[in-house]
């Protein structure tokens, strides 16, 4: 795993996302086809199925019938895609409204994620921030190693924003963004642009960057003159904010984060 990059902006850089050798549960070796089908992909008639056409490795290797497994440790893929056993592991979306700072706890007395996420048992971490005026997508998990790669530039996982700028739009806007602004950390720029739409003197605008340094996105609209009024994220990698309304939140299905999953390259 790459060392955490201390200008990625998250509340757990740094620190360790594994539980130690020591805290890991004895192993729990069931059959595959059970673990298969506790997860939702069938009967376990259906599953051998899976597993008879080698469709189904574990950690890496091709299953055949009769292998066991550990659903917590090991890693299990279908089709090429991971598929979480670890009952343990939560994984949300959520969709923060503006006025909520991004942190699971906030000495200041200000409205928080953990505020809207309040019956949640488990201790989850954030991936990736947004500052506290704009909105949009956020993912909650305790999965700390899916967590860092999601955030760590290394792995480039795209995010997406719609932000209202001032209108009209220059043509040359989106070619300037995508060439790269100077800001005061460095270089900056998108991987693509587009005008979504325009309404009197506000026009709506759709970038997509792997950045994630503060305030980006922001940073760089005042770079080219155009100060952003509204910005919102939506969408992280392959999950997509979609009709979750401001301030609720869905769990992902097993396809969502087995594509998180593959984003990532794992």
């Amino acid at each position: 795993m790459p060392s955490v990059d201390p200008s990625v902006d998250s509340e757990f850089a740094g620190s360790a996302f594994d539980p130690p050798p020591d805290a890991q549960p004895p192993r729990n070796d069931e059959r595959l086809q059970k673990i298969l089908a506790a997860a939702g992909l069938g009967s376990r008639r259906a599953c051998e199925r899976l597993i008879d056409d080698g469709k189904v490795t574990v950690n890496g290797k091709l299953a055949t019938l009769g292998d066991k497994a550990d659903a917590v440790r090991d890693a299990i893929h279908v089709n090429g895609s991971r598929l979480v056993t670890d009952t343990r592991m939560v994984y949300i979306a959520l969709n923060k409204p503006p006025g909520v700072v991004s942190t699971m706890d906030d000495d200041k007395g200000r409205n928080s994620i953990s505020d809207l996420v309040p019956n949640i048992n488990v201790r989850v971490f954030h991936v990736g921030r947004l500052d506290q005026e704009s909105e949009g997508l956020i993912l909650l998990t305790n999965d700390g190693t899916l967590a860092h790669k999601l955030m760590h530039p290394s792995f480039e996982v795209a995010k997406t924003y719609q932000a209202e700028i001032p209108g009209p739009v220059p043509r040359a806007m989106g070619r300037e963004l995508k060439s790269g602004v100077r800001l005061d950390d460095g270089p900056a720029k998108v991987d693509a642009f587009r005008v979504v739409d325009a309404y009197g003197k506000v026009a709506l605008v759709e970038v997509v960057l792997h950045e994630g340094r503060n305030h980006i996105v922001r940073r760089m609209f005042d770079a080219v003159g155009f100060p952003v009024q509204r910005l919102i994220r939506t969408q992280i990698g392959p999950i997509k904010l979609g009709d979750i309304r401001p301030g609720r939140t869905r769990h992902l299905s097993q396809a969502e984060v087995g594509a998180l999953y593959k984003a990532v390259g794992d």
